[in-house]
């Protein structure tokens, strides 16, 4: 028992590690004036409107947030909060997960399988 563990932790820990091979380098560039000078509440109605759509807004009921409710707890949101959801929709990829992090789990699939 007390091997298997240690088999285990020694494949999560190889895991993380070969994680931070795959970390992507920060990126730098120029923006545009009218991006740089908009008003803060841009990032809010571009949140309100991606849970406005159909599709969002019908995952959310099945979770268990009517559309509503969203949009209020979108109102309640500090500036600097919506501006980080904002960042982070935009970096989703589209249709799920990116190729870096199917990787990364059919590498922690293979490490635990060869563990057990």
């Amino acid at each position: 028992m007390k091997n298997h563990r240690s088999r285990l932790l020694m494949a999560l820990v190889a895991a993380f590690f070969s994680a931070a091979l795959f970390a992507r380098p920060a990126e730098a560039g120029l923006i545009g004036t009218s991006r740089a000078i908009a008003p803060p509440h841009s990032d809010r109605d571009r949140v309100k409107a991606l849970v406005a759509r159909p599709e969002v807004a019908q995952k959310l009921a099945t979770l268990g947030v009517p559309p509503k409710d969203a949009q209020a707890r979108i109102d309640a949101l500090t500036d600097e909060e919506v501006s980080a959801l904002a960042a982070r929709i935009d970096a989703l990829p589209a249709g799920g997960l990116a190729t870096q992090e199917w990787l990364l789990i059919i590498i922690a699939v293979l490490l635990l399988v060869i563990a057990l």
